[in-house]
This record gives C-alpha cells, sequence and structure tokens, in this order.
C-alpha cells in the first residue's frame, strides 16, 4: 500500500475511533486535505484514493491546483483572504473558511452570483499570530450579516493553540461549540451555524470529540515531497 494510501487509512480510523468515543456518527465529518504545501501531482493522488475535499490557503496554489486536476473536487479555501483577490477566487471554491471582518463579508456578498457557504473566523485562543473575530464580537458580527444576501453562514471556524497542552486545546474547541450552539440556537435563515470548522493534524481527534463537522488535514495526510511513493 503506498504511504499516502496508508496515512488516508489510518487518520479515517483515527476518526472512527474519536467518533465512537464521542457517540457520533464518522460520515458526519468532513475531512478536508489541506495541499498547500504539495503540488498538484500530490493533490491528485488524493484525489484518486477517494479524498473529495481540498483546502488551499493562497489564491495562486488554489487556481494552479484547479487548473490541473480535472475530477470534481470540493475546494475550501481556509486562509486569510486579502478583500482585493475576492473576485478572481469566488467562483472557484465550495466554501469559505475565513470570513473574519467586514470588508472581506461586504465584497463576498458583492461579487458571488449565489448564497456562498461561509465559515465565521474566531480567535477563540486570543494569540496575537491567529486572525479572527474576537468570541464576545461573534454575534453581532452575524447579526449584521443579515443584510448581506450572498452570504450564508454554515458555521464557526478557529485553530487551537501550537501546544501540547490537550486541556488548553480542548478548551477552545469547546468554547467555540458553545458559542456556535449559542448562535444555532437564533435560527437564523441565512447563518444556521450548524456546523464547527476545527482540529488539524495534530489535534483533530480532539476536535472531533468537541463536535467539529470539518477538520483540515495537512502534512498528516499529504506527506511531502520529497518522498519517493506517491
Amino acid at each position: 500500500m503506498k504511504l499516502i494510501e496508508q496515512r488516508l487509512a489510518t487518520i479515517q480510523q483515527q476518526i472512527n475511533e474519536a467518533c465512537e468515543k464521542a457517540k457520533r456518527n464518522p460520515e458526519d465529518i468532513t475531512l478536508i486535505a489541506v495541499t498547500k504545501s504539495v503540488s498538484s501531482k500530490r493533490a491528485q493522488a488524493l484525489v484518486d484514493i477517494g479524498v473529495e475535499d481540498l483546502g488551499e490557503n493562497r489564491l495562486e496554489g488554489l487556481l494552479e491546483k484547479q487548473k490541473n486536476i480535472q475530477n470534481p473536487v470540493n475546494w475550501h479555501f481556509i486562509g486569510n483572504l486579502q478583500t482585493r483577490k475576492v473576485k478572481e477566487l469566488i467562483h472557484t471554491i465550495h466554501c469559505l473558511h475565513s470570513v473574519d471582518r467586514m470588508s472581506l463579508a461586504k465584497e463576498v456578498n458583492k461579487r458571488a452570483e449565489q448564497p456562498m457557504d461561509c465559515f465565521v473566523q474566531v480567535n477563540v485562543s486570543g494569540e496575537e499570530s491567529k486572525s479572527g473575530i474576537e468570541p464576545e464580537a461573534v454575534e453581532a458580527f452575524i447579526e449584521q450579516l443579515a443584510a448581506f444576501e450572498n452570504i450564508h453562514v454554515i458555521g464557526l471556524m478557529t485553530m487551537a493553540p501550537n501546544t501540547d497542552d490537550e486541556c488548553a486545546i480542548r478548551n477552545v474547541f469547546s468554547s467555540l461549540r458553545e458559542l456556535r450552539d449559542k448562535i444555532a440556537a437564533k435560527q437564523l435563515s441565512y447563518a444556521p451555524c450548524t456546523k464547527l470548522s476545527m482540529g488539524m493534524s495534530n489535534d483533530f481527534t480532539i476536535a472531533i470529540e468537541e463536535g467539529a463537522t470539518h477538520i483540515r488535514i495537512g502534512t498528516a495526510l499529504v506527506g511531502s515531497e520529497s518522498e519517493e511513493d506517491e
């Protein structure tokens, strides 16, 4: 079995185990392969073994892979997006994970031709190095989005701190889930907010236990270009 197939099988097993622990259905988890650090060829290899969702954090990398990968793929943009680049991106993706300011939301609404599935990015950890809206400002931010017919808030997104402290990681994820639940309870038609985009290579099992619906896996799945086994 190729390395990349072995990795996918391992991750799927970890997803199953985390779901069993949390009494959840593995089918409710969307695995996004983050291909920002590898070539179109390697991304194609992922698609060839059944990965349906790919994530990129740079416009240039996204457009290059979309040009080279012919199979149907659900494209997720997971990085910081400059407002001026929205017009080049908005018609090429399935979901935008990083709505973190009103100017970006306005531009997405202006450029989209139909409602765009979006996650509002929240800086739960409070780290200056991370983008996102402060948790206490999220409800008011989402209320303002009611005026934008082409913004469809399907959930919230965050990144945990880079630490070995499992308790700290879990607290970030559980805090986002509680905030999501609070917004979902409002039953806003333009912001059902039922999803959670959280969890990466080092912490996705914790994220699943805390309610993640979308996990973003890079190195643990895609590996590196230096590997001979494609």
